[in-house]
């Protein structure tokens, strides 16, 4: 996280239609917490939930208050999005819980990404948008002919997202953000932080954001630079202590891309 800050404008008012829970987790790579979204049709029965947060009993109680749900959905399977689903499924007798990830999947089928989700006045359309984590995915989600995108975090509210290796891939993270960028102006609900106007918009921020590091990162390999750690005490010298383990991943990320593109003779990095 961190880095340059989205210039999308935050959004103070959600649909009619959508509510937040924020986790009682904040911290550095959580920023306020974890966004848990419910998701209610007019006169609906049943809601959605996107991403129940972690096992903190509280929350997943104030969850369940506004069941019944139809089902459990997970941008990823990282702890601070999933770590509650199972204990929520049991507070709601059983509720269907859908990730792309078997390993996440509770009384359902993992998930399509060439699915849409349907009833109760929702219509769920899931994209597949690899990069942040192997599994992550996306929720385009219309109700009453307004669109929105939940974006887990791959991208967030405030700040820059994480790409982690072995499970995180920065070459497949630059193709779902071109794909998010084709979706301008719908409205941004990211697993952290605050609503933005603009999913499009964003994804050409970021988009640019890594060119950038990725020219400074191919820089600092060129002078000598080879591993994560002597990536970031070129690229990223006044990094907040406590996020520069998240650094280091990104810059092994970054590494492990510029090589690849090299292999493949794409950027001429086989002459460093």
């Amino acid at each position: 996280m961190g880095g340059a800050e989205p210039t999308s404008a935050e959004v103070d008012r959600l649909p009619g239609w959508v509510s937040l829970l924020r986790a009682p987790n904040p911290g550095p790579m959580t920023l306020d917490g974890t966004n848990t979204w419910i998701l209610r049709a007019p006169g609906a029965e049943f809601a959605a939930v996107v991403d129940p947060g972690p096992l903190d009993e509280g929350h997943l109680r104030r969850i369940a208050d506004l069941g019944p749900f139809q089902f459990i959905l997970i941008t990823h399977g990282h702890h601070d999005h999933v770590e509650g689903a199972e204990r929520l499924s049991e507070l709601l007798g059983g509720t269907a819980v859908l990730a792309a990830d078997p390993a996440h999947c509770r009384h359902g089928e993992p998930l399509d990404p060439r699915e849409s989700l349907g009833g109760n006045g929702l219509e769920i359309q899931v994209l597949d948008t690899p990069g942040h984590t192997g599994d992550s995915v996306c929720f385009l989600v219309e109700c009453e002919g307004e669109r929105v995108m939940f974006t887990g975090d791959t991208i967030l509210g405030r700040g820059t997202t994480v790409v982690a290796a072995p499970d995180g891939d920065l070459s497949s993270y630059l193709e779902s953000l071109e794909l998010l960028r084709t979706y301008g102006k719908v409205l941004m609900l990211p697993g952290h932080g605050p609503v933005r106007a603009d999913t499009g918009a964003l994804a050409e921020e970021y988009l640019d954001h890594r060119r950038e590091r990725l020219a400074q990162v191919r820089a600092a390999m060129a002078a000598g630079a080879r591993t994560p750690e002597a990536v970031v005490d070129v690229v990223y010298p006044d990094i907040d202590p406590r996020v520069r383990f998240a650094a280091e991943w990104s810059a092994a990320a970054q590494i492990d891309h510029l090589m690849r593109e090299s292999a493949a003779g794409a950027d001429g990095l086989d002459r460093l």
